[in-house]
């Protein structure tokens, strides 16, 4: 029987990912069979357990610790030989949290002219993307990816063209390993594949994802390791993309990949095994917060938590490994909307769930609640605020709604704010982040600012999508062991001085 990859030299495990790859390892030669890998903290350190699984019985099959001898791997070997008797029935993970990780998080700003329509995922096809910092393979390579936690498979593109000059080499790394396409995890059922993953001229794992505008990217699944803060993750699955098309190349070619952070298997936050992470988008410059892992600091406010909705029947139009929240209304300067709740909850085929995307800049809102709000903010705003008489300019293609500014003016006038009710939480959309002003755009001596919430009817998106421009100043928590996600308001650029990060 061969040795699994990380453990061809004779010696203890010592790590927690030693102790996954060596599960998936064991599960992979028998996909039917259930194995739990647990852990627990001692005074010297964790200790790791691998447990059997069945209907009437969970059983320790062997636990170890570290350990500063070596120890002959027969006894790994005979281990995986004992396990392979037993009558069992699925693979599972259960890992203990790795110590707190915290990386800068950059706002990326695009020219305007490269805007085009977003795309149903509404991944990286706006003007403003947040991103990420890091490094990947033996020895490691610099990359930059888009934090989405709309997407779930990670990728990175490998084959150096003019519309992708920033790549990560997998001839260069000594730790890159492809995936065949006998691997359980190229049988994983993910909505970001829509063609089921096939197999190369060389019986290797090839992955597909589409885009509602026509971009596309595709290439190899592959594990790796990568390096996050202190931690170094080997054995990390993402897609090694050599061919595509993107409706926005020059876009595209600002970072090298993207993070995948929702909450399927295959997204980059659950390898990890991170309970739960979090990011901090300061409005006032660049800079902001992405941590993995619990974040306990004084001068954090108490979070407000919304749970998460959970549903366990497949529908068509419900993303279920989505950040899914449940919105129940919107409040304009202490007026509430007059809808009913109903307009809210998804409905039979699924449509009409709330997400938060990170990967979106700006908020939709299903046409009959964004024309709602549209009209209060019109009322409230009229004498204020000039509209745009302009039924040919629609930003993004979905906000309609935009306004004349002096250029002579410095600031905006006095506006309401909104604010969206969830359940056992809300988000303050303040004043200064209902308008944006849309780069280039002059009619005559006149700026043009648009209202920052969209239609999602003119994208054809049956969801509410919470976009990263209105989660500024907010420390935004993705709970995923007791799925929920909490807000706080806090100043980001300090909470970044605070941390360390010298932004």
């Amino acid at each position: 029987m061969p040795s699994p990859p990380l453990f061809k030299s004779q010696r203890e495990i010592t790590t927690k990912t030693e102790a996954t790859s060596l599960l998936q390892f064991i599960t992979s030669q028998n996909p039917k069979k259930l194995f739990k890998l647990g852990c627990s903290q001692n005074p010297t350190g964790t200790n790791y357990e691998l447990t059997q699984n069945t209907k009437k019985i969970k059983k320790k099959i062997f636990l170890w610790q570290p350990a500063t001898s070596q120890s002959p791997m027969a006894s790994l070997h005979l281990l995986v030989q004992l396990i392979f008797f037993t009558t069992i029935i699925q693979p599972h993970i259960s890992t203990c949290s790795p110590q707190t990780v915290i990386l800068p998080l950059k706002t990326q700003v695009h020219p305007s002219g490269l805007l085009t329509k977003p795309s149903n995922k509404l991944s990286f096809h706006h003007n403003v993307t947040l991103s990420v910092s890091l490094t990947v393979g033996s020895p490691p390579q610099a990359v930059t990816m888009v934090l989405d936690t709309g997407s779930e498979l990670s990728w990175l593109h490998c084959k150096k063209t003019i519309a992708t000059p920033s790549i990560f080499d997998p001839i260069r790394s000594s730790s890159y390993s492809p995936i065949p396409c006998t691997s359980p995890v190229c049988r994983t059922r993910t909505r970001d594949f829509p063609v089921p993953v096939s197999c190369d001229p060389k019986k290797l794992c090839h992955a597909a994802i589409s885009y509602a505008d026509a971009s596309s990217i595709e290439g190899n699944l592959a594990s790796e390791t990568f390096h996050i803060g202190n931690s170094t993750l080997p054995g990390t699955i993402f897609g090694c993309m050599d061919s595509g098309f993107s409706s926005n190349a020059e876009e595209d070619s600002k970072t090298t990949g993207l993070m995948g952070l929702n909450r399927g298997s295959l997204s980059f936050v659950t390898q990890m095994g991170f309970p739960k992470f979090s990011y901090c988008i300061s409005s006032r410059d660049s800079s902001g917060v992405l941590l993995f892992g619990d974040a306990s600091f004084p001068w954090l406010k108490p979070l407000n938590y919304t749970p998460l909705v959970q549903i366990s029947t497949p529908l068509p139009y419900f993303d279920r490994v989505a950040y899914t929240v449940q919105l129940e209304g919107i409040r304009v300067s202490g007026k509430v909307l007059a809808l009913p709740k109903s307009v809210f909850v998804p409905d039979h085929t699924g449509a009409g769930q709330t997400m938060v995307d990170s990967g979106t800049q700006f908020t939709f809102l299903l046409g009959p609640v964004y024309t709602a709000l549209k009209n209060e903010f019109m009322a409230q705003t009229k004498g204020v605020l000039r509209v745009l008489e302009d039924s040919n300019f629609v930003f993004q293609g979905a906000m309609d709604l935009c306004y004349r500014v002096a250029l002579s003016q410095t600031s905006l006038p006095p506006l309401p704010t909104v604010s969206l009710m969830f359940r056992g939480a809300e988000m303050g959309v303040s004043a200064e982040r209902l308008m944006y002003r849309v780069p280039g755009e002059v009619r005559g001596s006149d700026a043009v600012y648009c209202f920052t919430f969209g239609n999602s009817d003119l994208l054809g998106i049956e969801a509410y999508v919470i976009g990263h421009h209105h989660q500024q100043n907010l420390w935004m928590e993705f709970d995923l062991e007791k799925s929920r996600v909490g807000l706080a308001e806090v100043r980001c650029d300090l909470a970044s001085q605070r941390l360390g990060l010298g932004l």
